[in-house]
């Protein structure tokens, strides 16, 4: 199933040295993905998926007149101007119980112990709690039903009601939630679990939806160890492939973490090329810059290949900070989207938060696939600056319409970035921001 539309590598209508904008790249990106196809997917696997079609209710719910509370069915005539002096007294005639498809008539004088959910019956007309009773015991109010193995006697006999009770007294009336031929849910809802309850609760065992993208993430660099492991000299803990897996499964996909692939393009092109079957998008972190080693571009550069027609990767760079080099296109047959990012771990995570969720979120089929943004008021101990000419993106904290910076400006600052929650945007031609300045900020995980 191809996701997004033939990309070919080579044809940057900027030329090879122009300096992208954030707007243009998000633009390009997507303007070339496309949103998955729908299929039809049972209830539990449709969680976290957006529906294609509008749901019609094709029963009301709930279906029958039901009881709200455990007690008494009975006929407002019979317990009018009823007290704990002067109680009604009434014949039970049985018990009804949720679920129960035969059901005993109630006639004048008469009641019949009903429990939560269970449908009213004939002639009743409310029903009243068994706190107004004396639960057919004869001994004053009751505090709660026995069980019927355990008063048996509540189930026929007399009971004494203390209280009168309107018409239609604790009784959940039929399509009082939902009715017949009403719109349960629109086409474009994420299904959560309220939204899978009432497909349940409606009859709906399927559902026909676009499918989670399966992303597959993988970081690059032969210094790259695994957490729990011994590090070794010159080396450092691969975060990226865990930062960026976990940013994927947040925006809503199924994500797949590879393993850190070294220094070596012919691994790492087999190593793509090996996880394209389960890939509706790949993500790289790392190798995209100018450097001897800078993997990506040395195995990405040409991948358009001739038995590959549409295919291929452009390496940029975009006028913002951190996240200059970044790299787009598509790969493999199906032409399966491809977003390869910086290898810095605040450079990686801001391109992620910027680039690629809008793309995981455009997979999915939704239409708003932005954070949202908001203004707010700079609270600072100095100004800030920023490099004329670059978006620049700090980590900062937000609350009550003021955010204050966390951290510097440095791409390496991995502590800063965990503990913000909210990008500060710094326009182009912004250099120097004064404390009480008003800014806008992405707001994250929200």
């Amino acid at each position: 199933m191809s996701s997004a539309a033939p990309h070919v590598t080579g044809q940057d209508p900027f030329g090879p040295d122009h300096l992208w904008s954030v707007d243009e790249h998000l633009e390009d990106i997507l303007a070339t993905v496309r949103p998955l196809e729908p299929i039809e997917l049972h209830l539990l696997d449709a969680q976290g998926c957006v529906l294609v079609e509008d749901i019609t209710v094709p029963v009301s719910l709930p279906p029958f007149d039901n009881s709200s509370m455990d007690g008494y069915a009975v006929r407002v005539a019979d317990i009018a101007g009823a007290s704990e002096e002067f109680p009604a007294a009434l014949e039970v005639v049985g018990d009804v119980a949720a679920g129960q498809s035969e059901l005993l008539p109630v006639g004048p004088g008469q009641a019949a112990r009903i429990m939560t959910g269970a449908p009213l019956p004939p002639g009743a007309e409310a029903v009243v709690p068994v706190e107004w009773t004396d639960g057919g015991l004869g001994e004053g109010p009751v505090h709660g039903m026995r069980a019927r193995s355990l008063g048996p006697e509540g189930a026929t006999g007399h009971v004494h009601v203390y209280r009168p009770a309107e018409a239609r007294a604790h009784v959940r009336a039929k399509g009082s939630d939902v009715k017949a031929g009403d719109r349960a849910l629109e086409a474009g809802t994420v299904l959560g679990p309220p939204q899978i309850s009432l497909l349940a609760a409606i009859g709906r065992g399927t559902v026909r939806v676009r499918p989670r993208p399966r992303v597959v993430v993988l970081s690059t660099g032969s210094e790259l160890v695994q957490p729990d492991t011994e590090l070794g000299t010159g080396q450092i803990y691969d975060s990226n492939s865990f930062a960026l897996t976990a940013a994927a499964r947040d925006a809503g996909a199924i994500a797949y973490r590879v393993g850190a692939v070294a220094d070596d393009a012919e691994t790492l092109r087999s190593t793509i090329e090996d996880q394209l079957v389960r890939a509706d998008l790949v993500v790289t972190t790392g190798g995209v810059s100018v450097g001897a080693y800078d993997v990506v571009k040395e195995a990405l550069s040409h991948v358009g290949d001739e038995d590959e027609a549409g295919s291929g990767i452009e390496f940029r760079k975009l006028a913002m900070q951190p996240g200059k080099p970044q790299g787009f296109g598509s790969i493999g047959p199906d032409h399966t989207p491809l977003l390869a990012l910086p290898g810095n771990p605040v450079s990686s995570y801001v391109s992620f938060e910027l680039f690629v969720r809008p793309a995981i979120r455009t997979l999915m089929g939704l239409t708003d696939v932005h954070r949202p943004t908001a203004r707010a008021t700079l609270s600072a101990e100095k100004a800030l600056t920023s490099p004329k000419g670059r978006r620049q993106f700090l980590r900062g904290t937000y609350a009550d319409g003021t955010v204050t910076p966390v951290g510097g400006a440095g791409s390496h600052l991995v502590a800063a970035l965990a503990h913000a929650d909210a990008l500060i945007t710094v326009p182009e031609d912004t250099v120097r921001l004064e404390p009480g300045a008003e800014v806008e900020v992405v707001l994250l995980g929200r």
